[in-house]
C-alpha cells in the first residue's frame, strides 16, 4: 500500500487551493438569493436576468472583443520578433531589441498604462488620432503588453527545431517566405496556439491597462466587475463569471484535444515514411542482384 507523502498532499493543496474558489462561485451563481453570502436555494434567475443587464452583457462582448483582436495581433508581432531574435543572430541594436521586447514582462503595469495614456494624449494633440480613448486604444495597449509573452514563447519553440528541414526545403527550390508560412508556421503551432490562448486570458483579464486607456462607454468586464465589487457582489456577476468559466474551458479542451490528433496524425506520417523508406531500402539490393543474375 502507498503512503500518503508529502508531496501528494501538496498537490491535493494546490489544485484545492485553486479550483475550490472557483467551484464555490460557480455554485452560488445558482443561488436563489439576492445576498451572496446567503444561501437561498437553486435557481437559474440570474442566467435568465442577464439577457435584460445590458450594461454587464455590453462590457462582456466588448472585452471578448478586445480579447480576440488582442490574441490574433500579438501572436502576429510575437511571432516576428521571435524570429527576428532566434534567427537573425547579428544586427547592431539586437541587445536594445531584445530588450524592448521583453520589458513588458517586467515593468509594472501602472507605469505601462500611464505611459501609454501619455503617448495617446500626445499623438491626439499632434495628429489629431486617437480622438478618444476607446477600443481601439485598449487592443493597441493589450497587445503591447500580450505580445511579449508571445515573443518568449515561440521563441523556445523556435530555438528547438531543426533546422535542417527548412535548409532541405529551400535547397530544393522553394523561397524563404514559402518556407517559413509552410514548414516553420505548422511545426510552431502549438506555441501560436499557447500564445494566442495566453494573450485572450490576459486581455480578458486586464484591469489596470485598461484603466488607463480607455474611455466613456468602452468598459470592459474587469472594470465592470470591479466598480460592482465595491458596491457588494452582485449574483449576476457570478453567472457572468460561470459562464465565462465555461467558455473557456471548452475551448481549451478543444484545442487541447485538436492538437493531439494533429501531433499524432504528425507522428503517425513520419512513421510511415520511415516504414517507406526502409521497406525501399531493404528491396533495393534484391533488385540489383536479380539484374546482376539477369
Amino acid at each position: 500500500m502507498k503512503r500518503f507523502g508529502f508531496s501528494k498532499f501538496m498537490l491535493i493543496f494546490g489544485l484545492s487551493f485553486i479550483y475550490l474558489p472557483m467551484l464555490i462561485l460557480v455554485i452560488y451563481s445558482f443561488n436563489a438569493s439576492k445576498l451572496v453570502t446567503v444561501w437561498g436555494g437553486w435557481s437559474i434567475k440570474w442566467y435568465a436576468g442577464l439577457l435584460d443587464n445590458s450594461q454587464l452583457m455590453g462590457s462582456v462582448v466588448r472585452s471578448l472583443e478586445i480579447a480576440c483582436y488582442t490574441a490574433v495581433a500579438a501572436v502576429a508581432l510575437g511571432t516576428l520578433a521571435a524570429f527576428v531574435l532566434t534567427r537573425v543572430t547579428r544586427f547592431k541594436g539586437r541587445t536594445l531589441f531584445g530588450g524592448l521586447v521583453t520589458a513588458p514582462l517586467v515593468m509594472p503595469e501602472v507605469i505601462t498604462g500611464l505611459s501609454l495614456l501619455l503617448l495617446f494624449v500626445a499623438m491626439a494633440q499632434l495628429i489629431g488620432w486617437p480622438q478618444e480613448r476607446g477600443i481601439v486604444t485598449i487592443w493597441i495597449a493589450h497587445t503591447t503588453f500580450c505580445a511579449a509573452y508571445v515573443a518568449v514563447v515561440v521563441s523556445a519553440r523556435l530555438r528547438e527545431l531543426d533546422l535542417s528541414i527548412e535548409e532541405a526545403a529551400m535547397d530544393l527550390g522553394a523561397k524563404p517566405l514559402k518556407v517559413f508560412f509552410l514548414i516553420t508556421i505548422p511545426m510552431i503551432a502549438p506555441s501560436l496556439a499557447a500564445g494566442g490562448m495566453m494573450s485572450f486570458a490576459l486581455s480578458l483579464d486586464d484591469l489596470v491597462l485598461a484603466s488607463f486607456v480607455s474611455g466613456p462607454g468602452s468598459t470592459t468586464l474587469p472594470m465592470e466587475v470591479f466598480s460592482a465589487v465595491r458596491l457588494g457582489v452582485k449574483p449576476e456577476i457570478n453567472a457572468v463569471a460561470s459562464l465565462i468559466l465555461l467558455a473557456v474551458s471548452i475551448v481549451t479542451f478543444m484545442v487541447w484535444f485538436f492538437s493531439r490528433r494533429a501531433e499524432e496524425s504528425r507522428k503517425r506520417a513520419i512513421q510511415e515514411a520511415m516504414d517507406q523508406t526502409a521497406s525501399e531500402s531493404w528491396q533495393q539490393p534484391k533488385k540489383q542482384m536479380a539484374e546482376a543474375t539477369a
